[in-house]
């Protein structure tokens, strides 16, 4: 399945031996689409991380509001592009012109205080290669929201059922240098990919912090409530139909399971 989405050309990995320690750089990343309210204390809260050993990218993804302006005059590195790249992209552009030995994602329409982020920042720092947010979307309704079934079909098919609904899909989380030499940073643009790969290759994944995102982001849940069309949504399944779809290709058609007793050679 090829996903709509427009990667920059002459995006590839920056290797790096660096390991992450007390002075580890910090890179936030924060792609931003018409967020001008927002993004000014998202920039705030990212800055209070280490003054001195953090940098602050925003990827401005077709917004026609002023938040470059906004961004650039707040000092942080401003990547833009005049045309939307599609969802997620701006994570893998901003993964792209990172410096950092610990890179952390948000996103513009979310102030997450820095005390929310540092659980984050210290568990890479201990050897968490991928460290998650441990928010697992509301579970205890009649009806389960198709994205967060979705998640938890995927950890499981992939041997990782004890995540549950954790994921790259939800911000916050941090990765580091090492995660992203190789998983590499395209895959960055589709999160489920970017998990399945990661776990694949026996990197360390796992849920640090509890950040009750669902709430944080109410005025998200209104906007679709209003379009009638969660097509955000849709875009999330089919990034992890995208992702079993590669893990399949590495593992075979069963994945990790076997065909146990089955004598097909039968059924003719």
């Amino acid at each position: 399945m090829r996903r709509s989405r427009k990667q920059p050309k002459g995006t590839t990995v920056r290797r790096s031996n660096t390991a992450p320690s007390r002075a580890a750089r910090i890179s936030v990343i924060i792609p931003v689409k018409n967020e001008r309210r927002t993004l000014p204390k998202v920039i705030r809260e990212a800055r209070k991380l280490s003054p001195s050993r953090v940098e602050i990218i925003v990827v401005v993804n077709g917004s026609t509001d002023g938040s470059r302006r906004i961004a650039e005059a707040m000092g942080a590195k401003v990547y833009a592009y005049d045309e939307a790249l599609g969802h997620d992209v701006g994570r893998s552009v901003g993964a792209h012109h990172a410096t950092g030995d610990i890179l952390v994602f948000v996103d513009g329409d979310t102030p997450i205080p820095a005390r929310e982020l540092r659980p984050y920042i210290r568990a890479v720092g201990r050897g968490v290669d991928i460290a998650l947010n441990r928010y697992l979307g509301p579970l205890r309704r009649k009806w389960t929201h198709p994205v967060v079934l979705a998640k938890h079909v995927m950890n499981t098919a992939i041997g990782r059922p004890q995540l549950k609904g954790a994921s790259m899909t939800t911000i916050p989380h941090a990765i580091s240098r090492r995660a992203l030499d190789i998983i590499g940073v395209p895959s960055l643009s589709v999160p489920p990919l970017a998990q399945t790969m990661a776990i694949h290759h026996g990197l360390n994944v796992r849920p640090v912090h509890l950040v009750p995102i669902g709430r944080i982001n109410r005025w998200r849940r209104r906007r679709i409530s209003r379009q009638g069309v969660d097509s955000v949504g849709h875009l999330i399944i089919g990034d992890h139909l995208e992702a079993l779809h590669w893990y399949l290709g590495q593992m075979g058609s069963r994945g990790r399971y076997v065909d146990a007793m089955r004598a097909r050679e039968t059924v003719r």
